[in-house]
This record gives C-alpha cells, sequence and structure tokens, in this order.
C-alpha cells in the first residue's frame, strides 16, 4: 500500500518518502548522507543550554530594575507589599513557565520560540496576532532598557543630576531631546552588535553576567562593611522645574527600626515623573524585571536541543533571580530609610564601597538586556516574516545573511524602538511592557490549556508538572494583573489583538500546522452528539436533516443552494454515490475525490458535509447512505432529489462568474484545489449521447425505499429557473429579501380529490417545511399562499366548515399564510365519479385499504390538475406539492413516474415533498 511509505514526521530523517524499495526504517548509510545533504540548510544550531537559555534569561530578568529600581518598589511599597508583588510576579511567571516547558517539549521548536510555540498550537489566527503583539512587547521591552540605561549615565555624567549626586563628571548637557539623542546612540550600538549574529552576543553575555555578578557580590559585602552614611537629596521642584527642593537622608546599615519603619508602604510622587505612585504603578515597574523569561525560549532558533535546553535553563534562570530580588529587597528595607529609597534611584551606587563597580553593573546590565530584547524581538518577527501571515509589509523581514542572521528584521525592530525611545522616561512606558508581556503570558498559557482540553493523542510533551488548573490560574492572574496596573492599555491591547485575530482570519492564511480549533470542537462535538439521545427527541424542537444526493453539481447547484435554504440549522449532507465494486478495484476512488467536493460546498457557500460511497448500483448507495450517514442524533430524516426526466439540464459552472477563468485567479485554494482541477473534476451534463447511470425504476425504487426506511421525501424540479437573487442571501449583503415573491402551498393531494381533510401528516410537513423557507435569509419577505381545493357546485357545502377549522389550525400554528379557495369540479368530473364515490379511490397503485377497486387515473385528469395548478400558481416563486406514495408493485414504477411528470410539467421551481414525521406543534 502506498500509505505504508509516507512520512512519520515532518521534520528531519522521515521527511523524505521511501520509494517503495527503502522504507523508512531501512535507509542506508549512503541514503542518511543523502537525505542530510540534500535537507534544506537553516542556520546552524550552536548554542547550548547554558549559552543559549540561562544567560540571556537571567540577564534580561535582572535588566535595570536590579540596580536603578529595586530601591524604589521597597520605598513605595514597603517590604511586606514589595514582597507581595515579587511573589505575584514569579507566581504568574512561574504558571507561564510550567506551560511553555510543556509546549516546547512536545515536539521540535523551530524559530522564532514563544510566537512559534503559540502558533503551531493555536493555528495562525491566533498564533499571528499573539505573535505580533509579543513583539511589540519586546520592543517596548528594549526602549525601557535603553531609557533606563540612559538615566544611569545621566545620573553621574548629566550636567545637571536629579539626584543632586556631588561625584561623577558633569559633562553631559541634559533635557528632553538630549534623552532622546543619547538613547539613539545606544541603541545604534545595540543595533551594531545585532547585525553580527547571536551567537556573538551570547558569548560577550557570559561575560556581561560575571561582570554583573560581580557588581552584586559588591552591594552584598558593602551592606556589611560600610557604615552608617548621610546624605542630601535634591530634586526639581514638581510645581516649577528651575528650583531645587533638597532634605536630607540616611544610610543605616543593618537596623531592626529601619527595618519597621519599611514595612508598610509609603507612595508618594514620584521625582521623575511627577505622578503619585501606587501599588498598580510601582508593581508595573517591578514587573518589568520578569519580562525576560522567554528570552531562552527566543533563541529556540540557535539551540542544539531547545526541547531540553528551554524548560532547564529557564526554570534554572528563574530560581536565580528570584533569590537575588529577594535578598536584595530585605537589605534594602533593612539598611535604607525611606527617603534614600524613594529619593534616588542609584541608591546602590551610593552605598557601594567602590561605586563604580556599581556603575559598571548598572551599564552591562542595561546595555545586554537591550540586544536580548532586540535578538529577541528580531526572532520573532522572522519567524512572522517566514510564515507570510501579513503578506508584503512584513516580505522583506525574511531575509536572512549568509549566516543565517535575520538582519532585515533587525532592522525592522531597530526602527521600532527608536519610536518608543521618545517617550524619554522608563516610568511612563513601564506600563504598556508590562500588560503587553502579561497580555503575551496569558496566550502561553491559553495554548496548553486548549491542547490538554483537547486531549489530542500527539499532545505527549515529556515535562509532566503542570495540568489544566495551573494553564487556568495563570491565565485569570495574568488577565486580572492587566486590568489592575493599567484598564485602558489593557483594554487596548485587547482590542488590537482582536483586530489582528480578525485581519488574518478574514485573510485565511494557508498552514499545514494543525488547528487546536479543529481538536477542540472534535472533542466538545463528540460529548455532545452522546448527549444528543434521539429518544428524547420532541416535534417541537424538530428539524429537518437533509441528504442531498447530487449525480452532478454542474447540474444542480441551484438546487443544493436552495436545500441549504431549508435546513434551518439542522443537518445538510451532500450524498453521491460512485459506481463499482471495490473488491474489483486496485484503490478506493472515493478517498481522493472529497477535497473536490468540500471546495464545491466553499464555492457554493453553503453549509453542507459531503458523504461520498461506492455502490455497484445507485439505489444500493442511497440505501447505505440513508442508513450510515451522520451519528448519533444527527442522522438525516430528508431525502431530497432532483427530479427523474428526458430534459437535458443546463451547465451551472458555465452560468455563474464564481466558476469561470476570467473571474478568478485560479490559485490554489486553502487544500491545493484550483478552478481548472474543480472543473475538471466534475464532468460535463447530460446529452443526448450520454448514458443514464439511473434507470426510471430505480429512481422510484428509491423512493420507495426511502418511505419504508420512515424518511421524508422531496422531488426537485425545475429548480434551474430559479433566480439566485431570490433564493441566497451571501454573507452579509442581501441579494434578495424575498419582496414580491410568494411560496404557494398545496397540501391537499390532488389525485385524491375526495380526501376528508388537509390536515394529514403530509400536508402539515409542505406547511412546515414552507415555514421554514420563509424564516431563511432571502425569503422574509416572501408571502405563503395555501391553495385549499373544493367542489363549489356540490350540494355538500361542508367544505366551508373544513376550511374554517383550517384556518383555525393555522392561527393555533402561529403560521401566517393567504388561504385561497380554488373550485376544481370540472378537474374532478374527469374521473368519471363525484366527490361522495371518490373516498375510496385510490391513486398512482395506492389503496386506502377498502375494497373497491382504485379509479383509475386517466392522463386528461392529470393535465387538467397541471392546468389548475399553472392557473393559480402561475407567478409563484416556488411550489410546495403534496407527492403520493409510489405503489407497492414495481411493475408500476415508470407510470407512476410519468404522471408525477405530467403533474409537475412547466410549473417553475417545483418541490414535491412526501412527509412522513409528525413536525407541527401548538405548543410553546
Amino acid at each position: 500500500m502506498a500509505s505504508e511509505n509516507t512520512p512519520l514526521l515532518s521534520h528531519g530523517l522521515f521527511s523524505v518518502a521511501a520509494d517503495g524499495e527503502k522504507t523508512p526504517h531501512r535507509l542506508s548509510r549512503g541514503t542518511l548522507e543523502d537525505v542530510q545533504s540534500n535537507a534544506p540548510q537553516g542556520p546552524k544550531r550552536r548554542l547550548n543550554t547554558f549559552f543559549g537559555v540561562i544567560v540571556p534569561t537571567v540577564l534580561s530578568m535582572f535588566s535595570i530594575v536590579l540596580f536603578q529600581r529595586v530601591g524604589f518598589v521597597v520605598g513605595h511599597a514597603g517590604l511586606l507589599q514589595g514582597l507581595s508583588m515579587l511573589g505575584v510576579a514569579y507566581f504568574i511567571i512561574s504558571l507561564t513557565i510550567l506551560s511553555i516547558c510543556a509546549i516546547s517539549t512536545n515536539g521540535a521548536v523551530q524559530g522564532g520560540g514563544a510566537y512559534f510555540m503559540i502558533s503551531r498550537s493555536l493555528g495562525p489566527e491566533f498564533g499571528g496576532s499573539i505573535g505580533l503583539m509579543f513583539f511589540l512587547a519586546k520592543v517596548c521591552a528594549c526602549g525601557v532598557y535603553v531609557l533606563g540605561l540612559v538615566e544611569a549615565l545621566l545620573a553621574v555624567f548629566g550636567s545637571d543630576p536629579a539626584s543632586g549626586q556631588v561625584g561623577g563628571l558633569h559633562v553631559l548637557p541634559q533635557g528632553y531631546w538630549f534623552t532622546v539623542l543619547y538613547a539613539s546612540v545606544v541603541l545604534l550600538i545595540c543595533l551594531l552588535v545585532c547585525l553580527v549574529g547571536a551567537h556573538i552576543y551570547s558569548r560577550a553575555a557570559f561575560l556581561i553576567l560575571l561582570v554583573i555578578t560581580g557588581a552584586l557580590v559588591t552591594v552584598l559585602v558593602s551592606t556589611l562593611i560600610v557604615g552608617p552614611r548621610a546624605f542630601t537629596i535634591s530634586h526639581p521642584s514638581s510645581q516649577n522645574r528651575s528650583e531645587t527642593q533638597s532634605y536630607n537622608a540616611s544610610y543605616t546599615g543593618f537596623s531592626g527600626t529601619t527595618m519597621q519603619n519599611n514595612l508598610g508602604p509609603g507612595y508618594s510622587v514620584d521625582y521623575s515623573t511627577n505622578q503619585m505612585m501606587s501599588f498598580a504603578t510601582v508593581f508595573a515597574v517591578m514587573f518589568t524585571s520578569c519580562t525576560g523569561i522567554m528570552a531562552g525560549a527566543n533563541m529556540s532558533g540557535e539551540l542544539k536541543n531547545p526541547s531540553v535546553s528551554i524548560p532547564k535553563g529557564t526554570i534554572l534562570a528563574v530560581l536565580y533571580t528570584f533569590t537575588v530580588y529577594l535578598v536584595l529587597f530585605l537589605l534594602m528595607s533593612s539598611t535604607c530609610e525611606r527617603g534614600l529609597l524613594i529619593g534616588d534611584y542609584g541608591v546602590l551606587q551610593r552605598i557601594n564601597v567602590w561605586p563604580p563597580f556599581v556603575l559598571i553593573g548598572m551599564y552591562c546590565a542595561s546595555l545586554s538586556a537591550a540586544m536580548c530584547a532586540m535578538i529577541g524581538a528580531s526572532r520573532i518577527l522572522h519567524a512572522l516574516a517566514l510564515d507570510e501571515l501579513f503578506g508584503l509589509p512584513l516580505a522583506p523581514a525574511a531575509i536572512t545573511s549568509k549566516s543565517g542572521n535575520p538582519w532585515v528584521s533587525v532592522l525592522y525592530t531597530w526602527g521600532l524602538v527608536q519610536c518608543t525611545v521618545f517617550a524619554a522616561e522608563l516610568n511612563v512606558i513601564a506600563s504598556l511592557v508590562t500588560v503587553f508581556y502579561l497580555l503575551s503570558y496569558a496566550a502561553v498559557d491559553l495554548a496548553c490549556l486548549a491542547l490538554e482540553w483537547a486531549s489530542a493523542p500527539n499532545f505527549r510533551p515529556t515535562f509532566q508538572f503542570f495540568s489544566w488548573h495551573t494553564c487556568l490560574l495563570g491565565i485569570v492572574s495574568c488577565l486580572v494583573m492587566m486590568f489592575l496596573i493599567n484598564p485602558v492599555y489593557s483594554s487596548a491591547s485587547i482590542v488590537m489583538l482582536l483586530l489582528l485575530l480578525l485581519f488574518l482570519h478574514y485573510r485565511s492564511p494557508t498552514s499545514s500546522w494543525g488547528y487546536i480549533s479543529q481538536a477542540l470542537i472534535f472533542h466538545q462535538v463528540r460529548k455532545y452528539l452522546l448527549m444528543l439521545d434521539v429518544r428524547k427527541d420532541h416535534v417541537k424542537f424538530w428539524r429537518p436533516q437533509v441528504l442531498l444526493m447530487v449525480a452532478n453539481p454542474r447540474s444542480s447547484s441551484q438546487l443544493i443552494t436552495f436545500v441549504n435554504q431549508l435546513k434551518k440549522g439542522g443537518l445538510y449532507v451532500l450524498g453521491h454515490v460512485q459506481l463499482g465494486d471495490l473488491a474489483l478495484l486496485p484503490s478506493d476512488p472515493v478517498q481522493p475525490q472529497f477535497n473536490f467536493w468540500l471546495s464545491l460546498v466553499d464555492k457554493l457557500d453553503v453549509k453542507a458535509f459531503v458523504d461520498i460511497t461506492l455502490s455497484p448500483s445507485v439505489r444500493q448507495g442511497t440505501q447505505h447512505l440513508l442508513r450510515i450517514t451522520g451519528l448519533g442524533g444527527m442522522k438525516p430524516n430528508t431525502l431530497v432529489m432532483g427530479f427523474y426526466d428526458n430534459s437535458y439540464p443546463d451547465d451551472y459552472f458555465q452560468q455563474d462568474p464564481a466558476f469561470t477563468s476570467d473571474s478568478s485567479k485560479n490559485e490554489d485554494d486553502e487544500f491545493g484545489v484550483d478552478l481548472p482541477s474543480l472543473q475538471a473534476h466534475f464532468g460535463p451534463v447530460r446529452d443526448d449521447g450520454s448514458p443514464r447511470s439511473l434507470a426510471p425504476d430505480e429512481y422510484v425504487g428509491i423512493i420507495s425505499d426511502a418511505i419504508k426506511m420512515n424518511k421524508n421525501v422531496c422531488l426537485g424540479r425545475y429548480f434551474h429557473q430559479l433566480d439566485p437573487g431570490v433564493c441566497t442571501e451571501k454573507r452579509g449583503l442581501r441579494t434578495g429579501d424575498g419582496a414580491g415573491c410568494t411560496i404557494d402551498v398545496w397540501p391537499l393531494n390532488p389525485l385524491r380529490p375526495g380526501s376528508s381533510g388537509y390536515a394529514d401528516v403530509c400536508s402539515l410537513f409542505l406547511l412546515q417545511m414552507a415555514c421554514i423557507l420563509n424564516m431563511a435569509g432571502g425569503w422574509r419577505r416572501a408571502r405563503i399562499r395555501i391553495f385549499l381545493c373544493a367542489e363549489a357546485q356540490s350540494e355538500d357545502q361542508s367544505w366551508r366548515e373544513k376550511e374554517d377549522r383550517f384556518r383555525e389550525l393555522l392561527k393555533k400554528l402561529r403560521i401566517r399564510a393567504e388561504i385561497k379557495v380554488v373550485a376544481w369540479d370540472v378537474v374532478v368530473r374527469l374521473l368519471g365519479t363525484d366527490s361522495d364515490t371518490t373516498t375510496t379511490t385510490g391513486h398512482l397503485g395506492e389503496l386506502n385499504g377498502l375494497t373497491r377497486p382504485p379509479q383509475p387515473i386517466t392522463q386528461e385528469f392529470l393535465s387538467a390538475v397541471n392546468g389548475l395548478l399553472k392557473e393559480n400558481s402561475a407567478e409563484a416563486t416556488v411550489r410546495f406539492l403534496y407527492l403520493p406514495r409510489p405503489p407497492a408493485a414495481s411493475e408500476q414504477y415508470q407510470q407512476y413516474l410519468a404522471q408525477l411528470d405530467t403533474l409537475s410539467r412547466d410549473l417553475g421551481p417545483t418541490l414535491l415533498i412526501h412527509g412522513l414525521t409528525p413536525v407541527t406543534c401548538t405548543e410553546l
């Protein structure tokens, strides 16, 4: 079998299909070399866990907060609230790390890090939108790190230092535009390093980490050997920036009194932004130290073994940074007065045994974090460009150098970061960065939650320390903190995410990644199908579930579209019988046809399933489909077929612009079916030289079989004459509202003029179908007309009483319709009997169970009934007629079909209906 040699994986060794002799598990050494030499060459994976994950993650999480904002957090929030902030932040990122570890250990992880994991889990729409949001978060974070570095530089070298510090060379002019200039220079340095390549930075990052670690050691040592000190803090006045305010603050060394004074919060005005601080604003600044947990994941394209390195390295890096921050919080709160912590961002430099140690560590931390953010953002943008989700605007970002460095995406990132530095203040954009990151973390948790809930068999992560509870808790935590920090930014970011989702959804990007939505839908549908118990069906909630048999959609597309209006949210299946015997064929000819039929469904814009079977005859195939189509409570209860006559149908594909090559780009659809292939698959319509695959007896036999199986039967005739503008309503664009249209219903069997009433099951079924059509788009303003046949000249006027009772029944059934009484005395007389003697009359071979033989139906009578229909329903848009039950004797099948032909000839769009199911209800 051909499938025995199909690939098991989409990457690696088994991505090459075997040729029959070389199966995937029997490749020779030469074949292995061929595979490796022919495989696409991407950037070389050089980084291990330490250099590729631990180092960039630690540097990103230290950043500027480590040396410039620890005192700020403890001073405003106090030790207790500061520790609670630290606990909440690390609790959130810990939940997200569990999700990252689970996803990253479930298969190969390519370049793009978090974006790759989300997009391959949730599909292109959600993955692309979240990927772009995460890219913007990285861009803003890079801006924060650059501005923090500039702030640290100006604190020492600025001509007018905000802190009033007396040391340093105060030579750099200050002001808004000078801050932007210095930030641009720093950003240019980051750009040059990033253009060289990530591997160069990763090696240099280790040296930076050593420098930062050394600076941290000096901080710890300084608290032990430096004695108490007093400082004078000066800042520009909040009312008049030209004036200076000064106050005294002290470093007390380890003191229980100092710690006690720093336990509670003391929120005040931030001297750099002149804004009153709160728990939310301080937490937003502090959380920027937790935005680097995906720095290692974003380097996935350069890692030797990302599935091992990402979880291991990320967890170790987070534990290390948490320990450092915890120690610093305790040290600051027990050695520095609140005024010193609030009044000077550079408090660690003031109390250090040798201040340049802290300066060097601060500059290295900020610069490395900025470069790491720029590299991570450029890798995400490069992955987005390779997936072609946003089309031409990002297309250049897919360009790489010979070594695999995406230098164009680095330039894109640099340009956007350059825009963020115009904020000129770190605290101003800290909230935006935090909101973006929290939204990205929530998306990672959502991806893991969806995979877990979908119960996909191939979701088998080697990392097992997670559950749907941790994923859900992570999502809720991220969303709650987002809105606590800044409701405006949070709402705007979610709106932006939804707009990106809609854009990608309507752009319909092609992907072969798999869609988590399909797995979730399958999981939920299976559950609800089990709950849909057929034993609990009730007439109040009946809806048509239609199996429409289609021989060639070229000649029946109008009927397919019309029946789509009749389903009323029910099951709709297009059935087709392929003639043949599988025992005599080398392979199943049915399976390759499904994509063409599904593409046809997409072209016609109908909500239908497709079911194709292989059978020696159409009759047997239809029986198979009626029995096995659907599942549980969703199985067809109504069979619809086109009418069997000798007319030659029109080719709908030549009439509809959607099927003509002139109006189409002839591009492949998402599943590789282009328009020429679709047209070629469905052969030409029947003409005088084409043999029919279905005999008249077999056609009537199908009707008889369906009735025996308790299925309702509908036969559609002349629907090629139905104006498509009347019976269809495209998405969001009404092409016809039904105004001026009429739906004519003839509920009484015209071949049994002596029937005792109009309210049998079949007649009520006709009324129900007319009401359903009247509810459909394009038919809502159509009028329903019900025709009652009566012998007006007869002495027996009981028909008037029956009419009154019928009107009352329509009122109870909430059916708004116009009733028309048609006198058909002349037609009845053609039977050679009056209404009183026709109560025992059969029709088309049907007996009513009495002993008198049925009155023969003459051609003259049928023509007269046809004339009556034409006279009264000539202007109708569509007609619903009572379909008599076929005769029991197969010898009368051809006569039955001829009588139906005479009855419905030249009427226009007509649906002959035989209903067996009670469908109407007077209850609520």
